[in-house]
């Protein structure tokens, strides 16, 4: 019988070891960031149930808005009667505006202000204008189209 020399399997080097250990963790690390919140991706008519009533007109003063956190909307009434929405997540990063003044709805994060008029932008960083939404006014009430 011929004699093989028998050699032990070597163990892995402690280089591929961290190396494996720091793959998993970045997969990890992706695959969360990826899934938190899918509604990112989607689009802004998705922020709120269609035909859900969001207030009254008398709750939107004229020249300013209203800030419809749970709809992911603001409402505006640009001249009186006259109501428009937009999506109230900022272009720039996504951060939710904040507040309305003196005709401009304005992002926490950087700055950026919108026209209430139009959802233009009025001051970077932001380069896009708010998404438009559609609303019925029916009465006193507004909805979500």
């Amino acid at each position: 019988m011929a004699s093989e020399s028998i050699h032990p399997a070597s163990a892995p080097s402690r280089r591929v070891v961290v190396a494996a250990v720091g793959a998993a963790g970045l997969a990890l690390t992706l695959n969360a960031c990826g899934s938190e919140d899918d509604s990112s991706s989607s689009s802004s008519s998705d922020a709120g149930a269609a035909g859900s009533v969001l207030g009254k007109t008398s709750d939107i003063p004229e020249g300013g808005g209203k800030i419809f956190k749970d709809s992911g909307v603001v409402v505006t009434q640009p001249t009186a009667g006259e109501f428009k929405a937009f999506s109230s997540k900022c272009t720039h990063q996504g951060c939710a505006v904040t507040g309305i003044t003196n005709g401009v709805i304005t992002c926490p994060c950087h700055k950026s202000e919108f026209s209430v008029t139009d959802g233009s932008v009025k001051k970077g960083p932001a380069t896009q204008p708010l998404p438009e939404e559609k609303i019925t006014v029916s009465g006193d009430s507004i909805s979500l189209a």
